[in-house]
């Protein structure tokens, strides 16, 4: 099922690892900051409430 590579397999399937943990890096950290940012948000509301 996976295309013989031959001498370049190595370096292809590498690089393959290295995007996909790259991308799933990014997904986690974006997540984070956008939790972290609904949070800051939701303080400032909450602020801004309170101060009328």
């Amino acid at each position: 099922m996976m295309p013989d590579l031959g001498k370049y397999a190595d370096a292809v399937l590498s690089a393959y690892g290295v995007s996909l943990l790259l991308l799933v890096l990014l997904v986690v950290w974006t997540l984070r900051q956008g939790r972290r940012a609904r949070r800051a948000l939701q303080e400032v509301e909450k602020r801004s409430k309170r101060d009328g």
